[in-house]
């Protein structure tokens, strides 16, 4: 590849000459006899779809560098969207629906879309809210019937020339979730695509005619360019915590799917599913979960569950992914013991390429990153990260960009992660909580990974959550408890005595001794994205001077 061009839209059509009969993804479009019926398309017929597509948004207007909103169900008009604006050069701006409708429309404002590639639904929401869509010049309505009838009137037997963008030229504009704070648009150039697209290769070795089924509908886009089957699960991607496990677990199986991410909520629907029929995954190879941690005892349940699979838990966000990794064997031979004892959650070895460190706790932006700020191995600092998928910056954040990023002296951008974490003797990195979610009182500081992890190891617990409740005019540490089902203490008598056990475990240690507060939730609110991440945050605002 030549060194001013970079583009993952390009392995397209490679794997199309490679492959051309392949399938390349899988659509449920009904039912027949109990078995779910799927639209397909090879890798000619996907990279010819993607071809038309490109076609069509030069004709509306939507060129190389165009900003474009794209509001696309997930599945075939997804990835067919998406890589045919690689193609073209335009920009995707990417925005989750489900943050809500009032940060979903300043969002749109604040990015300043040109065009819009939408569903009829997205279209109408537009013009009713038009203000908030004012720079939007070119649309190209995604309407069933109608686009596939346009795609099929742009195909030609000639090979689309796609632009020839640079590294670091920009790519998209992905936001991130907001689970601690509003949701900010992360701008990814050219170049730090075509390293994801390395790095996940080298750290899971992914092979050509593998199948895949991505939990997270962006996670599909790789696929077509790593040369695997795409399965597009029939799953809410604004809801995942809501998926129906039997529906999953039918796809994996009809599927002999071999590999697929999503977050630990919905592993733990299908795990739950598997136990409950007694079914077994065995084509299943790679189970990757993220987007928060990840119990050792679901990691347990998985890999009962899929006799010849290994389970991965990448650690990263949408500033930057993948940038450390840990198996399934490694936390249950030497994790998960500790992080019953308070050591946090470990997330592995740094990824390829990847370069991480711990540096004191500042509330303030730094300019700079050296390596004398590194606190010693085992000590409790905040995460920073450089390497080639690491963003550079927000987009039209500038006070963001500050607060988050520094540079070196090589000119490399650290990207601060907010989380907090530690080095143990052989380099790996335990992950202990967000920053902002840590509890500081007059007597030390709490970290939410370390202490839930105590607590956790309750067999009638689902999860925990550390909070800083507002007591007498103090900050004082908290437990909230989501009990596992079934489990939830419905009398005062039982609450007293699940108590009491939560506090016994709590005595055990010195971080978790002071936890003398408990509070019981049927579920705690968590992030839109995942559906997993517990907005720590909200529950102390809830059950603040309530004791």
């Amino acid at each position: 590849m030549p060194e001013d061009f970079a583009n993952v839209a390009r392995f397209l059509p490679l794997r199309a000459a490679e492959n051309p009969h392949m399938c390349a993804i899988r659509v449920p479009c009904g039912m027949r006899k109990g078995e779910v019926l799927y639209q397909e398309r090879s890798f000619a017929e996907l990279n010819a779809d993607v071809d038309a597509c490109a076609r069509l948004l030069e004709g509306e207007g939507i060129t190389r560098g165009t900003r474009t909103l794209l509001m696309v169900k997930q599945g075939l008009e997804l990835i067919v969207c998406t890589f045919a604006m690689l193609k073209v050069g335009a920009v995707p701006v990417i925005i989750d629906p489900g943050m809500g409708l009032k940060s979903f429309l300043s969002c749109v404002r604040r990015t300043g879309p040109e065009a819009l590639v939408g569903i009829p639904l997205a279209q109408r929401i537009s013009r009713l809210f038009r203000k908030s869509f004012s720079t939007v010049r070119s649309r190209l309505s995604v309407d069933g019937d109608a686009f596939w009838r346009n795609i099929s009137l742009n195909r030609t037997s000639e090979t689309f020339a796609m632009a020839r963008t640079r590294p670091d030229e920009l790519a998209a504009i992905l936001f991130t979730s907001g689970s601690t704070g509003a949701p900010k648009g992360v701008r990814y150039l050219h170049g730090m695509f075509e390293a994801q697209f390395r790095l996940l290769d080298k750290l899971y070795h992914f092979e050509a005619g593998e199948v895949n089924m991505p939990l997270l509908p962006v996670f599909a886009l790789f696929n077509p360019a790593l040369g695997m089957t795409s399965v597009i699960p029939d799953l809410n991607p604004s809801r995942p915590a809501k998926a129906n496990g039997e529906k999953l677990v039918a796809a994996l199986l009809q599927n002999r799917v071999s590999n697929s991410f999503g977050s630990p909520v919905l592993w733990r629907i299908i795990a739950d599913c598997c136990e409950k029929h007694d079914i077994r995954l065995p084509a299943l190879r790679t189970i990757l979960m993220a987007g928060c941690s990840v119990p050792a005892e679901l990691v347990r349940r998985m890999k009962s569950i899929a006799p010849y699979s290994e389970v991965f838990t990448p650690y990263g966000a949408t500033e930057g992914l993948p940038l450390a990794s840990i198996s399934g064997s490694e936390i249950l031979d030497h994790a998960e013991l500790a992080q019953k004892l308070g050591a946090g959650s470990c997330v592995g070895m740094p990824a390829p390429e990847i370069e991480l460190a711990c540096i004191p706790v500042y509330e303030g932006a730094l300019e700079s990153f050296v390596d004398t700020m590194r606190v010693r191995t085992g000590e409790i600092g905040e995460i920073v990260a450089t390497g080639p998928v690491v963003t550079h910056e927000y987009d039209l954040l500038p006070e963001a960009t500050a607060a988050a990023k520094m540079r070196d002296a090589q000119g490399r951008v650290w990207h601060r992660m907010g989380d907090l974490g530690r080095f143990d003797e052989e380099g790996r990195l335990w992950f202990c909580g967000r920053k902002a979610e840590r509890v500081v009182t007059e007597t030390g500081t709490l970290y939410t990974d370390c202490c839930e992890g105590v607590f956790n190891a309750h067999p009638d617990v689902l999860r925990t959550a550390l909070i800083g409740i507002r007591k007498g005019g103090k900050i004082v540490p908290a437990i909230a408890v989501e009990p596992k089902k079934g489990k939830f203490p419905l009398t005062r008598k039982a609450k007293a005595d699940l108590v009491e056990e939560l506090l016994v475990l709590g005595k055990e240690r010195d971080i978790t001794r002071e936890i003398d507060t408990f509070f019981f939730e049927r579920k705690f609110p968590v992030d839109v994205r995942h559906n997993a991440k517990i907005h720590r945050l909200t529950l102390a605002r809830k059950h603040s001077d309530k004791v």
